[in-house]
């Protein structure tokens, strides 16, 4: 059975698209906690605001950060899921699972780059380590900047790999290649949509949105 991929809208920051996202049903609502990102959620909303949004999927997005202050934001803004999008170790991934809440998941950011044996040799080791500790892998566009690219990496690099969990697929993902997720051997678990559907950072369009989950569910 060809099971549809879940979505997920990353860098969100106003209010009112949250709860029109919510409406149409959308699986994972992203917020960035990256203080060097132009989606820093806290320049617009407090853990309060955050809090008080009334969904299983909020997911809070970060950056090399010290795991009590991860510890703190989740529990004040009753995050379901932490997405580490940096250089985080495997012994801070495996204290950061012990710590946190048991009923919050764990996603692991793999930044994709060139279709080098390195970065074959990167991608292979972070997939065999961890895998009691992470809920979900998600791969993402190699940047300096964490991601927000709008750039597609190379998904056949993914048909190398045996991915023992579920991932997200992140990177450009927008409505002229979602026919080609179908080419992928290892189907995503869900899509991560972020730069490609907005009009200016955190402002998403909405309507691009809703059209796009639209082409998704056809083409699956």
């Amino acid at each position: 059975m060809n099971l549809q991929p879940q979505l997920k809208v990353c860098g969100l920051t106003k209010t009112d698209q949250i709860q029109e996202l919510i409406s149409m049903n959308v699986d994972f609502l992203g917020f960035i906690f990256y203080e060097k990102s132009p989606r820093y959620v806290l320049n617009h909303l407090s853990l309060e605001d955050l809090a008080a949004i009334d969904h299983h999927g909020k997911v809070g997005v970060f950056v090399n950060e010290e795991i009590d202050k991860i510890l703190n934001i989740v529990q004040q803004a009753d995050l379901n899921f932490v997405q580490l999008h940096g250089d985080e170790s495997d012994d801070f991934i495996i204290e950061l699972r012990e710590k946190l809440d048991p009923e919050v998941g764990i996603i692991k950011v793999i930044r994709v780059g060139n279709n080098d044996d390195d970065n074959k040799d990167k991608i292979a080791q972070t997939l065999s380590s961890n895998l009691q500790s992470v809920t979900y892998y998600l791969f993402d566009t190699d940047s300096k900047a964490f991601g927000g690219t709008g750039k597609q990496f190379d998904w056949n690099i993914l048909n190398g790999f045996q991915i023992p969990i579920p991932y997200f697929l992140s990177g450009g993902i927008s409505e002229e290649n979602i026919g080609n997720i179908k080419t992928l051997k290892q189907q995503p678990f869900a899509l991560d949509i972020n730069s490609k559907f907005e009009t200016e950072p955190g402002n998403k369009n909405i309507n691009r949105i809703k059209e796009f989950k639209i082409l998704y569910q056809q083409n699956r």
